[in-house]
Order: C-alpha cells, then structure tokens, then sequence
C-alpha cells in the first residue's frame, strides 16, 4: 500500500483522529473538542493513504528546543503491521524541529518494542519524574453529561 506522511493540519480528519482517541486505551472518551484543541497546541503528523484517507496520527508537544512529549500515535486497525507505524516515527525522529532536543519521552503501555528501536528505554531512575494523573477523566465527564 502507497501512502504519504503530511504536517499538513489542515488535511487532518478531526472525526477520524477523534474516533480512534476516544476508544484507545489511553483516551477512552476524549471529547471532540479536547482532541481539536490538543491539534491547535502541538505538532501534528498525519498518515494518508493515496486517495486523501486518514490512516494514521501522531503528535509531538515540545518547545523544539529542549524537551519533547511523543504522544496519541495511531494507526487505523486494519493498517496495523505494515510498517506504517515504523514509517511515522522515523519521519518524526527525522523533523528539523526536532533535532537536539535533551529529553523525548512518551508513555505506553503496550508498544515498548516499536519505541525502543527509536532509542527510547524504560526510565532508570523514576524518583526524578513526578506527575499529575487523572484517569479516566473523559469517561467521569462523559458520565456527568448524562
């Protein structure tokens, strides 16, 4: 299969990128909105197929100096194991703006093996990273909703 890698945002497919946030594992229930403003604030990557459909996304938060945060790739399903994951990180490993940086980190729970070949490893020394974590935040709004 041919496709194409854009940071094009416009060509984005908001409905699609939010479609396949909200029933991952770590987005469960993103709002639409959430999702359009995460877009507006980072560096996008999309993956096209030929025709113009949206296969895959990637965003990279970073001030394209010091630091950067790898996060919400995806690739569609039926997509899966044909390199196309494999092809989005290393255009993303490839972006000027992202050249020198000290510290690149991203969170997963399933796809050490994928991000290890990127030169990513598990954290040595965790008593350094703290965080603020509100799980399943999207689903409890979700719920207040009803």
């Amino acid at each position: 299969m041919h496709y194409f890698i854009s940071e094009d945002v416009s060509r984005l497919n908001l409905d699609w990128i939010h479609y396949a946030l909200s029933h991952s594992y770590w987005a469960e229930a993103i709002p639409k909105a959430t999702v359009e403003k995460s877009i507006q604030h980072a560096m996008c990557f999309g993956v096209y197929t030929e025709a113009g459909e949206q296969i895959g996304f990637a965003r990279v938060i970073t001030d394209k100096a010091t630091f950067a945060y790898l996060c919400d790739v995806i690739v569609a399903e039926q997509m899966q194991g044909q390199g196309i994951g494999k092809a989005l990180m290393t255009h993303i490993f490839a972006h000027a703006d992202l050249q020198g940086l000290r510290r690149f980190t991203l969170a997963t729970r399933d796809a050490h093996g994928l991000y290890e070949q990127y030169g990513f490893t598990v954290v040595k020394d965790p008593s350094r990273l703290m965080e603020i974590v509100h799980r399943d935040l999207y689903v409890r709004q979700a719920r207040e909703e009803i």
